[in-house]
């Protein structure tokens, strides 16, 4: 079974450019909004969020624009490691709470499981491919 004529999923694509704007956009008021307010410590934070925020909006799109259908659940994994991690740093930074650290990690075990699922997920023949 050939995946020459599937389409993208349109609806995807339109996800992963609304997190990839939010990214640019947050990463721009980080670098020239936030560098007078907080400290040298809280602006890095607010780098490594703009980053992984951004890194993880192109895994979107790529998964997205892939004609080859595969399981959603790396794509949906990605997106919400994306949004709780990135946050939860975006929020520590803007309201100064520490706290709001501890709920990172739970947004670095979402995209780290991404990773795998797409793993596992793309190493597999389409099911088309597994018959004899």
């Amino acid at each position: 079974m050939s995946d020459e004529g599937a389409e993208p999923d349109r609806g995807r694509i339109r996800i992963a450019a609304t997190v990839g704007g939010l990214a640019v956009a947050l990463g721009a008021f980080g670098a020239h909004g936030l560098k007078d307010h907080v400290t040298a410590e809280r602006l890095a934070t607010w780098e490594t969020a703009s980053r992984y925020h951004l890194i993880h909006a192109v895994v979107l799109l790529v998964l997205a624009l892939s004609p080859r259908a595969t399981s959603p659940l790396p794509f949906r994994l990605f997106l919400a490691g994306t949004i709780v991690f990135a946050t939860s740093l975006y929020a520590l930074v803007l309201l100064d709470q520490p706290l709001l650290g501890a709920i990172t990690p739970i947004g670095g075990a979402l995209l780290i499981a991404g990773w795998v699922s797409l793993g596992v997920c793309r190493s597999r023949p389409p099911a088309a491919e597994t018959r004899p």
